[in-house]
């Protein structure tokens, strides 16, 4: 038994059933506004950063604030080789002020505040005090992150999450699927959707997951063919680039039921941990997709049928 690890798993599993849960979600998707759907979230963990009166944007930050808050307190309950763990898992959140960063160097349209990253911050209390583009280009390429490469906002993105996902493997090997599903669904994109050229570090982050054939894929049968098989099962069941979003949708639901199994290990250590951050993440996303149905009054949402 991992002795030090016995509290963080105790506090990670009392943390995951604190969850919505989907059948809650489904059911705050199916009020006619937002303020109904704000109304049923008045009892959860995501009531404290919340009021009746927030916008659709503000509400879902709310969620984000609510994960990092939780993933915060985790890692305070970490016994010291968590360290590494606990800052590649909040690597999502540096990645999101990178991009916000980004965007205002680049003056591009946009008031959203950084997360408040504390001691989980790996790159960012360096990275925010750049003041051009080309500086936080050059920043980057000396930080955990590497070199982002050429390219927009969404190459930038792109780079930045599998860079992410590399970090979270390197920290724990439970986290590979992940990053093979998620680089899968990149990479289809940027071939079959966005009809690009990857750049050098896009390569270079892809191959060691999925090799390099798809490079060369003119279509969605022939990009399947060229993916190891673990990564084929992600685009089962779509039949044309339009649908990736199912593929999409569908991996987080993949991520959520490892999370699961991984909080069902007999012996408490980082995996118990990882399953939790991985179930109260989805559950985040389940809040948001359900909130944005509520604000739409549609009474449902494709999002959250695509992953029933």
């Amino acid at each position: 038994m991992k002795s030090d690890w016995v509290a963080a798993s105790v506090r990670a599993r009392s943390l995951a059933q604190r969850r919505v849960g989907a059948g809650a979600s489904r059911t705050i998707a199916a009020q006619l506004s937002l303020e109904g759907g704000l109304s049923l979230l008045e009892n959860t963990v995501y009531a404290h950063l919340l009021d009746s009166g927030s916008t659709l944007a503000a509400a879902e930050r709310a969620t984000h604030d609510t994960v990092l808050w939780q993933l915060r307190v985790l890692a305070g309950w970490m016994p010291g080789a968590g360290t590494r763990l606990a800052r590649a898992a909040a690597g999502a959140y540096e990645r999101d002020n990178i991009l916000t960063l980004f965007r205002r160097l680049a003056d591009e349209s946009t008031t959203v505040e950084p997360f408040e990253l504390g001691s989980l911050a790996s790159a960012w209390p360096r990275l925010q005090l750049v003041t051009s583009t080309d500086e936080l280009t050059d920043a980057l390429r000396t930080s955990v992150w590497g070199d982002p490469g050429p390219g927009d906002t969404t190459a930038l993105q792109d780079v930045l999450t599998l860079a992410w996902l590399r970090r979270l493997t390197e920290a724990t090997a439970a986290a590979r699927p992940w990053a093979v599903g998620v680089a899968t669904v990149t990479v289809a994109r940027l071939r079959l959707v966005d009809r690009a050229e990857p750049s050098t570090r896009m390569r270079q982050l892809v191959r060691p997951l999925l090799g390099d054939k798809w490079e060369t894929a003119a279509d969605l049968t022939e990009l399947r063919s060229f993916l190891p098989r673990s990564a084929q099962a992600v685009l089962l069941g779509i039949s044309t680039p339009d649908d990736l979003w199912r593929a999409e949708s569908r991996l987080r639901a993949s991520v959520e039921a490892d999370g699961f199994r991984l909080m069902r290990g007999s012996l408490p250590g980082p995996d118990i941990v990882l399953g939790a951050i991985a179930v109260l993440a989805v559950d985040a996303w389940r809040v948001r997709a359900a909130l944005a149905a509520a604000a739409s009054g549609t009474g449902s949402s494709e999002v959250l049928d695509a992953v029933a």
